[in-house]
Protein backbone atom coordinates (compact mmCIF):
# COMPACT_ATOMS: atom_id res chain seq x y z
CA UNK A 1 0.00 0.00 0.00
CA UNK A 2 1.06 3.44 -1.09
CA UNK A 3 2.05 5.03 2.45
CA UNK A 4 1.16 8.71 0.95
CA UNK A 5 -1.97 7.58 -0.20
CA UNK A 6 -5.33 7.91 1.62
CA UNK A 7 -5.27 4.81 3.90
CA UNK A 8 -1.08 5.58 4.39
CA UNK A 9 -0.04 6.16 7.34
CA UNK A 10 2.34 9.03 6.06
CA UNK A 11 -0.37 10.64 4.81
CA UNK A 12 -0.85 13.50 7.50
CA UNK A 13 2.76 14.36 7.83
CA UNK A 14 2.90 14.49 3.75
CA UNK A 15 -0.04 16.42 3.71
CA UNK A 16 1.01 19.31 6.41
CA UNK A 17 4.60 19.08 4.98
CA UNK A 18 2.71 20.19 1.28
CA UNK A 19 0.58 22.66 3.23
CA UNK A 20 3.46 24.66 4.29
CA UNK A 21 3.36 23.62 7.93
CA UNK A 22 6.47 23.19 8.62
CA UNK A 23 6.77 23.40 12.26
CA UNK A 24 3.84 20.79 12.15
CA UNK A 25 6.29 18.33 10.37
CA UNK A 26 9.11 18.73 12.79
CA UNK A 27 7.38 18.18 15.70
CA UNK A 28 5.20 15.12 14.10
CA UNK A 29 5.29 12.31 16.40
CA UNK A 30 6.56 9.02 14.43
CA UNK A 31 6.26 6.96 17.04
CA UNK A 32 3.52 4.99 15.81
CA UNK A 33 4.91 4.89 12.10
CA UNK A 34 5.72 1.35 11.03
CA UNK A 35 9.96 0.84 10.32
CA UNK A 36 9.58 1.05 6.67
CA UNK A 37 8.28 4.64 6.73
CA UNK A 38 10.51 5.67 9.36
CA UNK A 39 13.24 7.04 6.54
CA UNK A 40 10.60 8.42 4.45
CA UNK A 41 8.97 10.31 7.96
CA UNK A 42 12.43 11.54 8.32
CA UNK A 43 13.49 12.82 5.19
CA UNK A 44 10.02 14.81 5.50
CA UNK A 45 11.18 16.20 9.26
CA UNK A 46 14.45 17.14 7.35
CA UNK A 47 12.93 18.77 4.69
CA UNK A 48 10.77 21.12 6.82
CA UNK A 49 14.09 21.85 8.49
CA UNK A 50 15.32 23.09 5.55
CA UNK A 51 11.99 24.66 4.17
CA UNK A 52 11.92 26.77 7.25
CA UNK A 53 15.81 28.59 6.92
CA UNK A 54 17.17 25.80 9.08
CA UNK A 55 19.86 24.24 6.30
CA UNK A 56 23.12 24.55 8.12
CA UNK A 57 21.20 22.64 11.44
CA UNK A 58 20.15 19.93 8.90
CA UNK A 59 24.04 19.42 7.99
CA UNK A 60 25.17 19.51 11.16
CA UNK A 61 22.56 16.73 12.05
CA UNK A 62 22.77 14.35 9.35
CA UNK A 63 26.21 12.64 11.15
CA UNK A 64 23.76 11.13 13.36
CA UNK A 65 22.26 9.66 10.15
CA UNK A 66 22.50 6.41 7.87
CA UNK A 67 24.56 7.13 5.02
CA UNK A 68 21.90 6.01 2.86
CA UNK A 69 20.78 7.58 -0.50
CA UNK A 70 17.68 9.37 1.04
CA UNK A 71 20.30 10.67 3.71
CA UNK A 72 22.85 11.87 1.02
CA UNK A 73 19.91 13.51 -1.26
CA UNK A 74 18.74 15.51 2.25
CA UNK A 75 22.01 16.69 2.32
CA UNK A 76 22.86 17.77 -1.28
CA UNK A 77 19.22 19.53 -0.39
CA UNK A 78 20.62 21.23 1.89
CA UNK A 79 23.54 21.93 0.59
CA UNK A 80 22.35 23.99 -2.15
CA UNK A 81 19.75 25.52 0.23
CA UNK A 82 22.52 26.51 2.27
CA UNK A 83 24.34 28.36 -1.01
CA UNK A 84 26.84 25.55 -2.36
CA UNK A 85 24.88 24.82 -5.22
CA UNK A 86 28.58 23.46 -6.75
CA UNK A 87 29.18 20.96 -4.19
CA UNK A 88 25.16 20.16 -4.28
CA UNK A 89 25.19 19.27 -7.54
CA UNK A 90 28.66 17.23 -7.77
CA UNK A 91 26.78 14.98 -5.01
CA UNK A 92 23.83 14.55 -7.12
CA UNK A 93 24.94 13.61 -10.17
CA UNK A 94 26.61 11.01 -7.83
CA UNK A 95 23.29 9.88 -6.61
CA UNK A 96 22.14 9.86 -9.93
CA UNK A 97 24.49 7.23 -11.53
CA UNK A 98 24.06 5.10 -8.22
CA UNK A 99 20.83 5.91 -6.94
CA UNK A 100 18.92 6.89 -9.52
CA UNK A 101 15.57 4.65 -8.67
CA UNK A 102 15.15 5.97 -5.05
CA UNK A 103 12.42 8.57 -4.48
CA UNK A 104 14.29 10.81 -2.18
CA UNK A 105 17.25 10.77 -4.96
CA UNK A 106 14.38 11.73 -7.10
CA UNK A 107 12.60 14.10 -5.69
CA UNK A 108 15.49 16.65 -3.98
CA UNK A 109 18.21 15.87 -7.04
CA UNK A 110 15.74 16.63 -9.66
CA UNK A 111 15.08 19.56 -7.42
CA UNK A 112 18.47 20.66 -7.60
CA UNK A 113 19.07 19.94 -10.63
CA UNK A 114 16.54 21.84 -12.39
CA UNK A 115 17.38 24.92 -9.33
CA UNK A 116 21.23 25.09 -11.25
CA UNK A 117 19.77 25.15 -14.85
CA UNK A 118 20.02 21.90 -15.73
CA UNK A 119 16.13 20.81 -16.65
CA UNK A 120 17.17 18.25 -19.15
CA UNK A 121 18.68 16.38 -16.57
CA UNK A 122 15.79 17.03 -14.00
CA UNK A 123 13.50 15.90 -16.39
CA UNK A 124 15.22 12.89 -17.16
CA UNK A 125 15.79 11.45 -13.49
CA UNK A 126 12.13 12.53 -12.32
CA UNK A 127 10.60 10.42 -15.29
CA UNK A 128 12.38 7.66 -13.55
CA UNK A 129 9.66 7.39 -10.80
CA UNK A 130 7.08 5.04 -10.48
CA UNK A 131 3.97 6.40 -9.02
CA UNK A 132 5.42 9.42 -7.41
CA UNK A 133 3.18 12.61 -6.57
CA UNK A 134 5.59 14.39 -5.86
CA UNK A 135 7.86 13.54 -9.16
CA UNK A 136 4.90 14.15 -10.77
CA UNK A 137 4.38 17.73 -9.04
CA UNK A 138 8.08 18.74 -9.95
CA UNK A 139 7.55 17.60 -13.30
CA UNK A 140 4.46 20.02 -13.43
CA UNK A 141 6.59 22.80 -12.64
CA UNK A 142 9.34 22.53 -15.07
CA UNK A 143 6.67 22.35 -17.54
CA UNK A 144 5.53 25.41 -16.29
CA UNK A 145 8.69 27.13 -16.19
CA UNK A 146 9.23 26.40 -19.57
CA UNK A 147 5.78 27.86 -20.70
CA UNK A 148 5.09 24.03 -21.98
CA UNK A 149 1.12 24.20 -20.15
CA UNK A 150 -0.32 21.22 -22.57
CA UNK A 151 3.23 19.10 -21.05
CA UNK A 152 2.23 20.31 -17.39
CA UNK A 153 -1.57 19.61 -17.77
CA UNK A 154 -0.92 16.36 -19.45
CA UNK A 155 1.25 15.25 -16.30
CA UNK A 156 -2.04 16.30 -13.85
CA UNK A 157 -5.01 14.50 -15.93
CA UNK A 158 -2.28 11.59 -15.78
CA UNK A 159 -1.66 11.53 -12.12
CA UNK A 160 -5.77 12.32 -11.70
CA UNK A 161 -7.20 9.21 -12.80
CA UNK A 162 -4.97 7.03 -10.17
CA UNK A 163 -4.64 10.09 -7.54
CA UNK A 164 -8.17 11.79 -7.75
CA UNK A 165 -8.44 12.45 -4.19
CA UNK A 166 -4.37 13.63 -3.49
CA UNK A 167 -4.33 16.78 -1.94
CA UNK A 168 -0.98 17.28 -4.36
CA UNK A 169 -2.74 16.38 -7.38
CA UNK A 170 -5.14 19.26 -6.32
CA UNK A 171 -2.29 21.92 -5.82
CA UNK A 172 -0.53 20.77 -8.90
CA UNK A 173 -3.49 21.07 -10.93
CA UNK A 174 -4.31 25.15 -9.58
CA UNK A 175 -0.61 25.79 -10.92
CA UNK A 176 -1.59 25.39 -14.58
CA UNK A 177 -3.91 26.22 -17.20
CA UNK A 178 -6.36 29.68 -16.84
CA UNK A 179 -8.65 27.76 -14.48
CA UNK A 180 -8.20 30.77 -11.78
CA UNK A 181 -11.65 30.40 -9.85
CA UNK A 182 -10.60 26.73 -9.40
CA UNK A 183 -7.91 27.25 -8.13
CA UNK A 184 -8.41 29.89 -5.91
CA UNK A 185 -10.92 27.32 -4.37
CA UNK A 186 -8.39 24.81 -3.53
CA UNK A 187 -5.90 27.53 -1.98
CA UNK A 188 -8.64 29.07 -0.29
CA UNK A 189 -10.45 25.93 1.67
CA UNK A 190 -6.34 25.69 3.02
CA UNK A 191 -5.78 28.99 4.29
CA UNK A 192 -8.51 29.50 6.23
CA UNK A 193 -9.04 26.71 7.97
CA UNK A 194 -6.75 27.00 11.64
CA UNK A 195 -5.90 23.36 11.00
CA UNK A 196 -4.04 24.00 7.46
CA UNK A 197 -3.28 27.45 7.09
CA UNK A 198 0.13 28.18 6.39
CA UNK A 199 1.93 31.25 4.42
CA UNK A 200 2.03 28.73 1.52
CA UNK A 201 -1.55 28.12 1.02
CA UNK A 202 -1.98 32.20 1.69
CA UNK A 203 0.16 33.02 -1.13
CA UNK A 204 -1.28 30.45 -3.41
CA UNK A 205 -4.55 31.86 -2.47
CA UNK A 206 -3.18 35.44 -3.19
CA UNK A 207 -1.73 35.24 -6.67
CA UNK A 208 -5.11 33.05 -7.68
CA UNK A 209 -7.13 36.36 -6.68
CA UNK A 210 -4.41 38.12 -8.25
CA UNK A 211 -5.10 36.51 -11.35
CA UNK A 212 -8.69 37.14 -11.11
CA UNK A 213 -8.37 40.64 -11.15
CA UNK A 214 -9.05 40.62 -6.81
CA UNK A 215 -6.38 42.99 -6.30
CA UNK A 216 -7.08 44.36 -2.81
CA UNK A 217 -8.23 41.03 -1.88
CA UNK A 218 -4.79 39.38 -2.75
CA UNK A 219 -3.40 42.37 -0.78
CA UNK A 220 -5.01 41.22 2.38
CA UNK A 221 -3.87 37.69 1.54
CA UNK A 222 -0.29 38.51 1.13
CA UNK A 223 -0.01 40.71 4.07
CA UNK A 224 -1.76 37.74 6.71
CA UNK A 225 1.03 35.68 5.25
CA UNK A 226 3.99 37.72 5.71
CA UNK A 227 1.95 38.59 9.55
CA UNK A 228 2.63 34.59 10.22
CA UNK A 229 6.00 34.70 8.48
CA UNK A 230 7.68 37.98 8.44
CA UNK A 231 10.47 36.23 6.27
CA UNK A 232 8.41 34.27 3.48
CA UNK A 233 10.28 34.74 0.48
CA UNK A 234 7.57 34.27 -1.85
CA UNK A 235 4.69 36.22 0.40
CA UNK A 236 7.32 38.98 0.04
CA UNK A 237 8.02 38.24 -3.97
CA UNK A 238 4.58 38.72 -4.71
CA UNK A 239 3.68 41.66 -2.84
CA UNK A 240 6.57 43.35 -4.81
CA UNK A 241 4.67 42.14 -7.73
CA UNK A 242 1.49 43.28 -6.79
CA UNK A 243 2.92 46.71 -5.10
CA UNK A 244 3.77 47.28 -8.90
CA UNK A 245 0.49 46.37 -10.45
CA UNK A 246 -1.27 48.83 -7.83
CA UNK A 247 1.28 51.43 -8.16
CA UNK A 248 2.69 51.26 -4.88
CA UNK A 249 6.32 51.50 -3.97
CA UNK A 250 8.45 48.50 -3.70
CA UNK A 251 11.96 49.84 -2.43
CA UNK A 252 11.07 48.41 0.89
CA UNK A 253 10.03 44.97 -0.05
CA UNK A 254 12.44 44.53 -2.56
CA UNK A 255 15.24 44.75 0.60
CA UNK A 256 13.63 42.80 2.64
CA UNK A 257 13.82 40.30 -0.06
CA UNK A 258 17.21 41.01 -0.88
CA UNK A 259 18.21 40.37 2.49
CA UNK A 260 16.27 37.31 3.25
CA UNK A 261 16.86 35.65 -0.14
CA UNK A 262 19.27 37.34 -2.31
CA UNK A 263 19.36 35.01 -5.13
CA UNK A 264 16.21 35.12 -5.47
CA UNK A 265 14.72 34.61 -9.21
CA UNK A 266 12.38 37.88 -9.05
CA UNK A 267 15.66 40.05 -7.75
CA UNK A 268 17.98 38.25 -10.85
CA UNK A 269 14.78 39.05 -13.04
CA UNK A 270 14.49 43.00 -12.39
CA UNK A 271 17.79 43.08 -12.18
CA UNK A 272 18.24 41.76 -15.79
CA UNK A 273 15.63 44.35 -16.77
CA UNK A 274 16.97 47.26 -15.33
CA UNK A 275 20.60 46.28 -17.19
CA UNK A 276 18.63 45.94 -20.38
CA UNK A 277 16.44 49.12 -19.84
CA UNK A 278 19.82 51.33 -19.08
CA UNK A 279 21.48 49.99 -22.20
CA UNK A 280 18.17 50.98 -24.59
CA UNK A 281 17.87 54.45 -22.52
CA UNK A 282 21.97 55.08 -23.48
CA UNK A 283 21.61 54.07 -27.14
CA UNK A 284 18.64 56.52 -27.35
CA UNK A 285 20.04 59.12 -25.48
CA UNK A 286 23.43 58.99 -27.79
CA UNK A 287 21.01 59.10 -30.99
CA UNK A 288 19.13 62.52 -29.39
CA UNK A 289 22.58 63.89 -28.63
CA UNK A 290 23.81 62.92 -32.05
Amino acid sequence: MDPFSAEGELLNIHNAFHQGQYQDVIDFDKSSFSSGNAIPARVLQLRAQIASGQAEQVLASLGKEPNTPDFVAVKAFAQYAAGNASTATGVVEKLVESASENTTVQVLGGTVLQAVGKTEEALALLTKHQGSLEAIALIVQIHLQQNRTDLALKEVQAARKWAQDSLLVNIAESWGGEKYQQAFYVFEELAQAPSTSAPKSLVGQAVAELHLGRLPEAEAALQQAIQKDPQDVEAIANSIVLNVILGKETEEPALSLRNISPEHPLLSDLEEKSALFDQAAVKYSAKVAG
